[in-house]
């Protein structure tokens, strides 16, 4: 048992160490000794003046802390996503975009792109409310009779994904080669933001969406048994199913529209976790998720903008390792989800 304690505060405060050693990283070389005294400097005088040259201020804290800040953000929102709705649907393989999320906001951030780029924020705002639109009408599609079984949830997000998917497909076709390159670019997904705008955007979203499914993590244990057994026990699934899968769209949704499509964390995390642990209470899964997703991602970004002389979109890195993961999945499964 301590030893079992001790991994798992290991695992949680792992993306404190891998957060200060991505501010090493970077296109513009900066010491990491230097960085250090850096932020020990502005932890003990923030208000005091700099003994170094500007530009370190402003790529150290403007540049990459911001983009650290949201990979760690990104991560912990699609890892706990997926752990959750895993939980929920009762399916191993069922990750952060099966409602149709993404989908949404791909077909928002294109409309924002193809038509409205000259309005500031308006791709963000777009791709949020796509996002969630999509999740409604998955949830409308699939709830019959006052109850939404989770085999309808998945196959209305099929539905779903495939009639926005057409519809994107409709929006790239009718876009100029310039905007659609941003288009494609975009669904790539990337951390390559600059400030603290987007971090500001969509991290009080996620975290507000993480708190929700941290305090029901408990419940979504009991929703995992199925709905018979889950109502013998005197939750009410209607309810519970509803508020953990608009938790997880909150968080999926406030940090793709920043971001983009960033795949596989939600599928890769959680089942490393459970295997890890050799546990599926997600009372632990959760929130040791939360940590491991959050230095997925950043470690995912550092190698996105450090392996080649040019910056690859981090969503290539994290399908370069989902697949494969996946793969072997599907093989020591046998093929079945269930096994």
């Amino acid at each position: 048992m301590p030893k079992r304690k001790l991994l798992l505060s290991l695992l949680i405060l792992l993306p404190f160490p891998i957060l200060i050693a991505s501010l090493f990283i970077g296109t513009y070389p900066i010491d990491p000794l230097t960085v250090l005294s850096m932020i020990a400097k502005r932890i003990s005088d923030p208000y005091g003046a700099s003994p170094w040259p500007e530009v370190y201020d402003t790529i150290v804290f403007n540049v990459r802390l911001p983009r650290v800040l949201l990979a760690l953000v990104g991560g912990l929102a699609l890892s706990v996503s997926g752990a959750s709705l895993q939980g929920v649907f009762r399916n191993p393989l069922v990750d952060s975009y099966i409602l149709g999320v993404s989908a949404g906001a791909g077909l928002g951030a294109a409309l924002g792109i193809a038509y409205l780029s000259d309005v500031p924020g308006s791709v963000q705002a777009l791709s949020f409310t796509m996002g969630f639109i999509a999740f409604f009408t998955t949830y409308t599609v699939a709830k019959s009779k006052g109850e939404t079984p989770t085999i309808s949830l998945v196959l209305a997000g099929v539905i779903v994904t495939a009639l926005f998917s057409a519809l994107l497909s409709i929006i790239k076709f009718f876009t100029e080669a310039e905007k659609l390159a941003g288009v494609v670019y975009w669904m790539m997904g990337s951390l390559a933001v600059t400030g603290w705008g987007p971090l500001s955007q969509a991290a009080p979203l996620v975290l507000l969406g993480f708190a929700v499914i941290f305090l029901m993590r408990w419940r979504i244990n009991v929703l995992s048994l199925g709905d018979e057994e889950a109502k013998a026990l005197g939750v009410n699934v209607e309810r519970d199913r509803f508020i953990v899968l608009l938790a997880s769209t909150l968080m999926v949704s406030a940090f793709v529209s920043v971001a983009g499509i960033i795949g596989w964390i939600g599928l890769v995390v959680p089942h490393t976790v459970r295997m890890l642990l050799a546990t599926p209470d997600n009372r632990v899964v959760i929130p040791v998720s939360a940590s491991l997703g959050a230095v997925f991602l950043m470690v995912a970004d550092d190698l996105a903008r450090s392996v080649v002389s040019f910056e690859l979109p981090v969503g290539v890195i994290t399908t370069l390792v989902g697949a494969p993961f996946f793969l072997y999945l599907l093989k020591m499964r046998g093929g079945s989800a269930w096994k």
